[in-house]
């Protein structure tokens, strides 16, 4: 791999420290609050955005589902002195771990927990809640999770094609210049946190792909050269580094991303309006990690029709999924034309596969189905 210059590695440096720097700024300010205000005898407070459905929206603006002005207010009193000193220590844990260039999973944190005396967690699910709150807390100041140092247990998805990936060595600081055109067969892991990562790429667009399958058809006759773009799997439903690392190399490149999966009521609707406006029950975090740009490639309702796809009947839970999302769904309701998709699959009661495109050829996706979708860029659904 090639070596990077002593510009490069420096501005890479500069970034990701000053990340660390704002949110150790943040924490210590927010400590220092509520200190002030034990001094003055007054009863100290958190004030949390309101993590239910009932204060989410959609941002026609800002293009994906928000979190509203609601706040509970977490004040310390008899009843919640344990759930403040558990935020509290929690928020200590972040700031060493920023200091230290360190980091911990969600399910190192619970077991961190066991050294705080009366403050510690018995389950997992009440540290992650507290994680949570932190995370909500803070996002008001641009800041998610990972910048806090907990990572999730699960990895990203997959990586090929035009991309050179920057990724500094959490020990040494040296910078790995990661080429996404050079793993043969494989591909480049997305890792649990994609904050500290740089790009650097000419590609003409991201192609982000619902199943494993398509992905190592695609990568292993390097669609991505003959396309000049960024293949990713998402692997079903992005995880959160899958979708930041997508909306992060987006944004930052300016590039325009496309969503390639089943044509079902889970990979419409669960699959790619997560990908593109995020969940109503993370609202807190869309701003991170949704990706506002993306537009649907296929496979569409209309595709089965006009390609003659082979197909599978709808299952119950598929028409009650197109149903709510039609009825309750902000997307769809925004959307018209993603209303009317959904109505023209329940019309016609069948669902299709990304791989029903084998009728045709094994490779009929890509010598034909995506080149000709690729001409008509217009036309795809948002």
């Amino acid at each position: 791999m090639e070596k990077l210059t002593k510009k490069q590695v420096d501005e890479i440096r500069k970034r990701n420290q000053d990340l660390d720097k704002t949110a150790v700024k943040v924490i210590a300010q927010t400590a220092e609050e509520i200190h002030t205000k034990i001094l003055k005898r007054d009863k100290p407070d958190l004030k949390l955005p309101v993590r239910s459905l009932a204060n989410v929206s959609y941002s026609k603006t800002r293009g994906y589902l928000e979190i509203g002005r609601q706040k509970k207010v977490r004040t310390l009193t008899v009843n919640t002195v344990k759930t403040f000193a558990q935020t509290m220590r929690m928020m200590s844990l972040s700031k060493s771990l920023i200091e230290t260039s360190d980091f911990a999973t969600k399910r190192d944190a619970y077991y961190q927990s066991k050294n705080w005396g009366e403050a510690m967690f018995h389950e997992q699910t009440e540290s992650d809640a507290v994680m949570d709150d932190i995370e909500a807390l803070f996002s008001v100041n641009k800041i998610n999770r990972e910048q806090l140092r907990f990572l999730p247990d699960e990895h990203g998805g997959a990586v090929a094609g035009e991309l050179v990936v920057y990724d500094p060595d959490i020990e040494t600081g040296e910078v790995e210049r990661i080429d996404c055109t050079r793993f043969g067969s494989g591909a480049y892991s997305i890792p649990s946190s994609v904050e500290h990562l740089s790009f650097e790429t000419d590609a003409s667009f991201i192609l982000a792909i619902e199943t494993g399958g398509m992905f190592q058809r695609l990568q292993s006759h390097k669609f991505w050269k003959t396309s000049n773009c960024i293949l990713v799997s998402m692997g079903g439903v992005p995880t959160r580094a899958t979708r930041r690392f997508i909306r992060r190399l987006a944004d930052e490149k300016k590039i325009p991303v496309y969503a390639f999966v089943d044509c079902d009521p889970y990979g419409i609707s669960n699959i790619y309006r997560t990908l593109k406006v995020g969940s109503g029950n993370a609202a807190h975090i869309n701003q991170f990690f949704c990706v506002p740009q993306a537009r649907f490639l296929g496979v569409t309702p209309q595709d089965i029709v006009d390609y003659k796809l082979p197909t599978h009947p709808l299952k119950d839970v598929d028409i009650k999924r197109a149903k709510d999302a039609i009825k309750n769904d902000p997307f769809f309701q925004e959307h018209k034309p993603w209303a009317k998709a959904m109505d023209q699959l329940l019309k016609m009661g069948v669902r299709a596969e990304q791989q029903a495109l084998a009728k045709w050829g094994l490779n009929y996706v890509l010598e034909e189905y995506l080149p000709a979708k690729m001409k008509q860029i217009e036309k795809f659904l948002p």
